[in-house]
């Protein structure tokens, strides 16, 4: 932990480009990265940005901006993180980035390379310095971090 978290550009899914360092200057970062599209839609992925989107209003009291990566074959991860988002209603403060080519997901060593897998499930906590106060990966499907937890060390890390 503290250590800075490797800065990185990926476009959303409404075509911005999203640079880490960017993001942190103005909130803490919510780093969530997301398995993609490993032959269907990952319902433990979805449920997990579920209850973050129920949690919504509980990251914008705390200033703090949600990024969900979808890591994902370039030819395809766009169209999929749409069927992803389709019934997700991401607030402003949430950002669903593209993974192309697991170009972010290789970088931050969390490509899962077993066959019908994509990416390992994690979540970062990145403070306003671009340091990594918070971290968690799963090597299952499972074992994801719930919006309560998140919320609960952010407001740890803000006393």
């Amino acid at each position: 932990m503290g250590q800075a978290a490797p800065d990185f550009s990926l476009v959303s899914l409404s075509g911005q480009t999203v640079r880490l360092s960017s993001a942190t200057q103005n909130s803490d970062v919510v780093l969530v990265v997301l398995r993609g599209f490993p032959g269907y839609q990952c319902p433990v992925c979805n449920r997990q940005v579920q209850d973050y989107v129920h949690n919504s209003q509980g990251f914008a009291d705390a200033g703090v901006r949600v990024l969900l990566v979808y890591p994902g074959p370039a030819g395809e991860v766009k169209e999929r993180a749409r069927e992803f988002a389709s019934d997700k209603k991401l607030p402003a403060h949430f950002d669903l980035l593209l993974d192309p080519d697991y170009q972010f997901t290789q970088a931050y060593d969390l490509r899962w390379s077993a066959k019908g897998e994509t990416a390992y499930p994690s979540t970062f906590l990145i403070d306003r310095k671009g340091r990594v106060y918070f971290s968690k990966t799963s090597k299952t499907h499972g074992g994801r971090t719930t919006a309560a937890e998140v919320l609960d060390l952010i407001r740890t890390q803000k006393r």
